[in-house]
């Protein structure tokens, strides 16, 4: 979502430039804070706490009742219907936070996903094509893009090449038999990239996509299963659950 660029990149991009840590950290603790807020002026708290304290007295009925099935199954209808009462209490607070935080989301997707390819640096880019295709496919390159890859048929309906270029934005042209598709690719020192992937309708080049490293939020042995969004999602319950105690929203 390159149209949240103006509104996000002047505040938030030399933060991420100096540590993509930190400003998950920043943004995680953000976030939590203006939900928490919205909460807290948004619902009735008298009425939610009222709730969570019955929701706590019926877990507690529940976990006495373990060798009574039926009697137990009544309090969990009632626990369910108080629950119910709950999320429609929030429900407002809920939408109010929703499309701030997608727009948030998705910035930071655009952002903290890849790490950005550098001047001079080796890069590749995949081309996938119609199935069945043949002829022989080629990348045209604009200037400042040194392309190491000669033109090439399809394999199992992909090509691939690798390059080199100058800072900037520049231009990969995929060319096979009469078709052709453009593919944007931004070369930066920063922390910022174009968009991977590029889907082409009623083509037989189907799509191009830039093969990014993904990035590598903390130390090796995390760098497997926990990006940005894992590491935020982490955070934001902690933030969260600290807030709630803090002022006392419920």
């Amino acid at each position: 979502m390159a149209f949240l660029d103006p509104v996000f990149n002047p505040i938030l991009q030399p933060l991420i430039n100096t540590s993509p840590i930190v400003a998950i950290i920043v943004l995680s603790l953000v976030i939590s804070l203006i939900v928490v807020l919205v909460y807290k002026f948004f619902t009735n708290q008298a009425e939610m706490k009222r709730l969570k304290e019955e929701q706590k007295e019926y877990q507690k009925k529940m976990k006495e009742l373990r060798n009574q099935p039926e009697e137990m199954m009544k309090i969990q209808k009632e626990a369910m219907s108080k629950n119910m009462q709950y999320m429609k209490h929030s429900f407002k607070a809920t939408l109010i936070t929703m499309l701030p935080i997608i727009l948030i989301f998705s910035w930071m997707n655009g952002h903290l996903a890849f790490e950005p390819i550098y001047p001079g640096e080796t890069y590749s880019v995949t081309a996938h094509f119609k199935e069945g295709l043949t002829g022989e496919a080629e990348l045209v390159v604009d200037e400042g893009v040194e392309l190491l890859s000669a033109a090439q048929q399809p394999i199992n309906g992909e090509a691939s090449w690798s390059l080199k270029s100058t800072e900037g934005e520049h231009y990969l042209t995929v060319k096979v038999n009469d078709q052709q598709q453009t593919k944007k690719v931004l070369i930066s020192t920063e922390l910022k990239y174009e968009p991977a992937l590029t889907a082409y309708q009623h083509s037989d080049i189907q799509n191009i996509k830039v093969n990014y490293n993904k990035l590598v939020i903390l130390p090796i042995g995390f760098r497997n299963w926990l990006g940005w969004l894992g590491l935020y999602i982490i955070l934001s319950i902690i933030f969260s659950l600290g807030l709630r105690k803090l002022m006392k929203v419920y």
